[in-house]
């Protein structure tokens, strides 16, 4: 296997587009994910949901953080789960760990965009 080299550090304006490149690219290879469809599904139903019930521009405001913060985690729940993967190919005691802590993750912000969207709509 030949090294690379390391390629320039882009600064400046170029740096802004490099990043929004990469953060698309992260966004394409989420998408590949049946975890994130369903979330992506559940903040776009709560969405429609509160538009239907009349919810105001905050408490729309505050779904669409807690939708961003879900993405996130996901996110870096996928990164982790790659990761392990590629380290532990086959079972092992931290692999499990690692993967069920960030499954934890994921539900605890699932749990509280859900717990803040009863609050919003039933209150």
């Amino acid at each position: 296997m030949s090294v690379q080299e390391k390629p320039a550090r882009k600064t400046g304006i170029a740096h802004f587009f490099a990043a929004a490149g990469y953060s698309l690219g992260g966004l394409r290879r989420l998408a590949q994910e049946s975890a994130f469809r369903q979330e992506a599904a559940l903040i776009l139903g709560l969405g429609v949901l509160f538009v239907v019930l009349g919810a105001s521009l905050a408490e729309m405001l505050g779904l669409l953080a807690f939708g961003l913060l879900l993405i996130a985690v996901e996110a870096l729940n996928t990164a982790l789960e790659v990761l392990v993967d590629h380290l532990s190919p086959g079972w092992s005691a931290f692999a499990k760990d690692a993967k069920d802590l960030g499954s934890l993750a994921v539900a605890c912000v699932i749990g509280g965009m859900v717990l803040y969207a009863g609050i919003v709509l039933i209150l």
